[in-house]
């Protein structure tokens, strides 16, 4: 059976969700707090005192961890909803790179580490971040890791620098993406280590300066000089990196393209209400067909988008690994959004370029999408890999 409808549950959700994003989490947006850098964390603390408060806190995290315990689909349009804002996921708790590792913790974590870790996560006790990318290392490529690891006794010891880390800065812990070091009879690899961000020897080297303004902290270089982690720190296990990788990105992924379609959504609902009301040449400017036209593609795309996420989504719900099609929605997702939100700078004219509105935002943030979890170029050659294969 194939579904275009969200069932009456998931549409009162959604209801309830823009509610509250439009009414109480937008304005926000020209809070002091919300920087060029992101959200700092006394904004996000507040935020998530809202969302708690609304019953709308962590809808992607299992119940046993407090969270909403929604199904992909239904996480499909609860993000979608919550996207209308930029601040609509940090408010929620279910913006990058906190929402990957929580979904990655629950698939891999130990017990103990759950209760170490995932636990006080979810519950907005603090936040953390996710250290794989690396100048002139791995990011696109994870095969070109340059930070090691090895073994010391019961410990294992980090040298490296990692760069994009998003919200590094007051980050509980960070999971660590590193090459270990085999060592006689003890395995070696690609590897997923944890460790506290205030552990003796990690270093924040510099704030980076990016397009996008929406996580909470920005973006940092991070390096770790003899960083002592323990044996009962791996995530997983030693050398099932990729794998968990895999684990990590594929629903992550999704979840991006989930929360950019409502910014956009966002977008040319401020284009569209501004092409109605602006005059020009006699007639509002919608009316003209070069605009009417830019708007009809936004509406094209916009649904377009949605339904390829939905099917996405839906493999994912009959526990499918859906790498292939997560690949395929993301690329066309973020390719169509960047289209989307250019219509409607170009839409708003002078206006369009300006902090008036929050869509010279939502088009920085979709430019920025279109390379995180992946350019395009690299998902067109792994997709182009898999379909020559059969």
């Amino acid at each position: 059976m194939i579904a275009f409808d969200p069932t009456p549950e998931q549409d009162a959700l959604r209801r309830r969700i823009e509610t509250f994003v439009m009414e109480r989490i937008a304005p926000y947006e020209k809070d002091s707090r919300n920087t060029p850098h992101g959200p700092t964390e006394e904004l996000r603390i507040e935020l998530n005192g809202l969302a708690r408060e609304a019953g709308l806190f962590a809808p992607h995290v299992p119940e046993r961890w407090g969270g909403m315990g929604l199904d992909h689909v239904s996480m499909a349009i609860a993000f979608e909803a919550c996207g209308l804002s930029p601040l609509g996921p940090v408010a929620m708790h279910c913006a990058a790179p906190d929402e990957g590792n929580m979904n990655l913790l629950d698939k891999v974590a130990t017990e103990a580490q759950k209760d170490r870790w995932l636990k006080p996560l979810a519950a907005g006790a603090f936040r953390s971040c996710f250290s794989m990318t690396e100048p002139g290392g791995a990011g696109a490529d994870p095969s070109e890791l340059k930070t090691t690891a090895r073994y010391d006794g019961d410990d294992f010891v980090v040298n490296g620098v990692k760069w994009l880390i998003t919200g590094a800065r007051g980050a509980g812990f960070t999971i660590i993406f590193c090459d270990v070091e085999a060592t006689g009879d003890k395995p070696g690899g690609p590897t997923m280590l944890i460790a506290e961000m205030d552990a003796p020897g990690i270093a924040l080297s510099r704030e980076l300066d990016t397009l996008d303004s929406s996580f909470t902290n920005g973006h940092w270089e991070v390096t770790f000089d003899n960083l002592r982690v323990p044996a009962e720190n791996v995530l997983g296990a030693v050398g099932e990196g990729f794998r968990y990788v895999q684990v990590r990105l594929a629903p992550a992924r999704l979840t991006h393209c989930m929360r950019w379609l409502g910014g956009a959504v966002r977008a040319h609902r401020i284009a569209l209400d501004y092409a109605r009301r602006r005059e020009a040449f006699g007639k509002p400017v919608g009316r003209h067909g070069e605009i009417g036209a830019m708007l009809a593609e936004n509406e094209v795309e916009l649904q377009q988008s949605r339904l390829m996420i939905w099917w996405a989504c839906a493999l994912l719900d009959k526990g499918e690994q859906g790498r292939h099609e997560s690949s395929i929605v993301k690329t066309a997702v973020s390719e169509a959004l960047f289209r989307i939100a250019d219509r409607c700078v170009q839409i708003l004219g002078g206006m369009g370029v300006t902090g008036d509105t929050v869509v010279e935002q939502i088009f920085r943030e979709t430019r920025a999408f279109r390379i995180y979890d992946g350019p395009s170029e690299v998902h067109r050659w792994a997709i182009s890999r898999r379909i020559m294969k059969g």
